[in-house]
């Protein structure tokens, strides 16, 4: 579909990559890595024709299309969310248009026998079939299924576009490329914007829908679900793994093993070389063989090795003094912006020690109950901060709050503590603010750089309630590694909001899910979670799930430690106690699914039998009449179990 071949790019001295060849075919889902800084972006900019290489050809074939997705773009805010969308299928209208114009000179012409009427005929006839073969009658459907699928509620189709963050209206030039059904879709960091109900419906269109697909990504769990192929750029050269990320990373491995072999013995060759000309330089019996030696010095080509990755460092945060036992209490928590309420009814005891995960649809309050834990906007209700907690809170904007005239070293130095210093250029490495890049000042480095830097500044604080609200936006893998790595060693309490599975598994063991102003608690990992969310079905997600209460007594400001303790107590048999209902809750629910399931079974077959004995001459078929007979007996039965079942399970909400 699309050729590269000998593709070389130079900016500098050094090119970016040079003798570059591969072939993009149909169905190819193609994950383009690297370390940052490799290039990636900067090929899908070629590939798409926005950036011409040095050297080397990108043969598209005539007719193919190409849809590229930017990290970042220029966006219009003069239409509504629907009409933006429309702009996809642009030239789906201007077909109409020409097709209504022959349509109406076919009304109004009356030279049905000449030539030229029946070459309009034929050709309205094959541009009419063109346009139905597109789907272009089915495009408004197309528009609404794709706009819903990556978040938008359809009380958000008619709103302007300005009333929306730049994530949102990332999303909006997202569903325009995806709408236009491109032979090629280029997608540099597609799910920075989305959440994981988002990101879930993407890949299920990229994997059924799409014809191909190159992708810059770091979310590890998204490429390997859409991939089957990875393209590494390193050390100005790409190589082609015909495997998904996951495959590639222990073949990765298995290959630098065998270059650092390759080195070393080219090390030793050249280290003998060079001693056997040191040695005889001077002597003129060794003359002949030393200037052979001196040649086959020059014609060695040196083996590069791929860079170390440092995400094999290990990182811990710095001690500090044990919290109480409930670092974060909530009780009937209420917060309203105007006359729209966030949530309603938040319950929640978070103890000490716990890495939990806050996620769901963005807007539905992740980021604004983390505000009222720090304290940073009103709210009503009773929301407790245990005794004794330290808390290091990360935040969008936390990147805002460093200090400019202060280099990336600096930074970091001002809060190491104690062997941690030894170990700062390691840390910063790992960072990607290696070499160079740690004398950078802070006021020179992009958003994302800064995000990174108050990353590692708040790994080195002191504190035993982390607070990360989207920590993952702005790193690559390998630091995602080591951050992840330190949470997990990390004794205090961690609450992160993020959409990133990949990070999340494996590091919290509770779910809070937040949708529909309500905070509903699931018990195990992102996994266990999103399992529950699949059967449950995603459109279902946030209306059948229970929500959680956990009783608290209402804290006073002079209460004592005895009251305190009972508190905590009372917290904690009031947790046992939801756990188990939790349990009640999900079995009853299970009971009401199944036999919803079953009596839309019934009701298909009645309505089957009803019209076979409608037609005369099935009329009397005693064989269909008792079968009518005993569906609509079992079909009652089962409604009058469901409506049993269903009282149950309000009795437990």
């Amino acid at each position: 579909m699309i050729s590269v071949e000998g593709l070389k790019v130079e900016f500098g001295v050094k090119p970016l990559f040079s003798n570059v060849s591969f072939v993009i075919n149909d169905r190819d889902r193609i994950a383009l890595v690297g370390k940052n800084g490799a290039g990636k972006s900067t090929m899908l900019k070629i590939l798409c024709g926005m950036q011409k290489p040095t050297a080397g050809v990108v043969a598209v074939p005539s007719g193919t299309t190409i849809g590229y997705l930017p990290q970042v773009m220029i966006l219009q805010d003069d239409t509504t969310v629907r009409e933006e969308a429309r702009k996809a299928f642009a030239g789906n209208t201007e077909m109409k248009a020409r097709l209504d114009k022959m349509n109406q000179q076919l009304a109004e012409r009356t030279d049905y026998d000449s030539d030229e009427y029946m070459a309009l005929v034929q050709k309205f006839t094959q541009e009419h079939e063109r346009y139905m073969m597109m789907g272009a009658e089915n495009y408004e459907a197309d528009i609404e299924r794709t706009l819903t699928g990556l978040g938008f509620e359809r009380s958000d189709m008619s709103r302007p576009t300005s009333e929306f963050s730049g994530g949102w209206r990332m999303r909006i030039e997202l569903a325009k490329i995806l709408l236009q059904k491109p032979d090629v879709l280029l997608l540099d960091e597609p799910t920075n914007h989305l959440d994981i109900e988002s990101i879930q419906w993407l890949e299920q269109f990229l994997a059924q829908s799409a014809k191909a697909v190159v992708l810059v990504s770091h979310d590890r769990a998204f490429i390997n679900n859409v991939t089957n192929r990875t393209l590494e750029i390193s050390c100005g050269k790409v190589v082609d793994y015909k495997v998904k990320y996951d495959e590639y990373v222990k073949l990765r491995a298995e290959r630098r093993e065998q270059q650092l072999r390759a080195y070393e013995n080219q090390q030793k060759e050249i280290a003998d070389i060079k001693d056997f000309i040191e040695r005889f330089r001077y002597k003129p019996t060794k003359a002949v063989q030393v200037q052979s030696r001196i040649k086959q010095l020059e014609k060695i080509v040196p083996i590069e090795v791929d860079e170390v990755d440092n995400s094999a460092m290990h990182l811990k945060f710095p001690s500090c003094l044990r919290s109480g036992d409930y670092p974060v209490i909530c009780d009937e928590v209420r917060k309203n912006y105007g006359t729209h309420t966030v949530f309603d009814h938040v319950t929640l005891t978070i103890k000490r020690g716990e890495k939990v995960a806050f996620v769901g649809k963005n807007g539905e309050g992740k980021s604004t109950l983390v505000k009222c834990i720090m304290n940073e906007i009103p709210y009503t209700g009773t929301l407790k901060i245990g005794h004794n907690v330290q808390i290091g809170y990360f935040a969008q904007n936390q990147a805002q709050l460093l200090d400019e005239e202060l280099t990336v070293f600096q930074t970091i130095d001002n809060v190491a503590k104690g062997d941690i210093r030894l170990k700062i250029n390691d840390i910063l490495g790992a960072f990607m603010f290696g070499g160079e890049a740690s004398e950078k000042k802070v006021k020179v480095l992009s958003g994302g750089e800064r995000s990174r830097l108050a990353m590692i500044k708040l790994l080195l604080e002191p504190v035993n309630l982390l607070i990360l609200d989207e920590p993952t936006n702005h790193l690559d893998m390998p630091s995602k590694d080591v951050l992840k790595e330190a949470i997990k060693a990390f004794d205090g309490t961690a609450i992160i909001v993020s959409h990133d599975r990949e990070f999340l598994d494996g590091l919290v063991t509770k779910v809070y899910e937040f949708g529909d102003g309500k905070v509903r608690e699931h018990i195990g990992g992102i996994y266990d979670f999103l399992q529950t969310h699949n059967i449950d079905s995603l459109d279902s997600l946030g209306h059948h799930q229970a929500t959680t209460t956990i009783q608290q007594p209402a804290s006073s400001g002079n209460s004592t430690c005895n009251e305190q303790q009972q508190a905590e107590n009372s917290a904690k048999q009031s947790y046992e106690e939801r756990k188990e209902q939790q349990k009640k809750i999900r079995k009853a629910e299970k009971a009401v699914k199944d036999s919803e399931a079953k009596i839309e079974t019934l009701e298909k077959r009645l309505k089957e039998l009803d019209e076979m004995l409608c037609q005369p001459e099935r009329a009397s078929d005693m064989k269909l009449i008792n079968e009518y007979t005993s569906v609509k007996k079992t079909l009652d039965e089962e409604v009058e179990r469901w409506e049993q079942l269903s009282e149950e399970l309000e009795k437990y909400m």
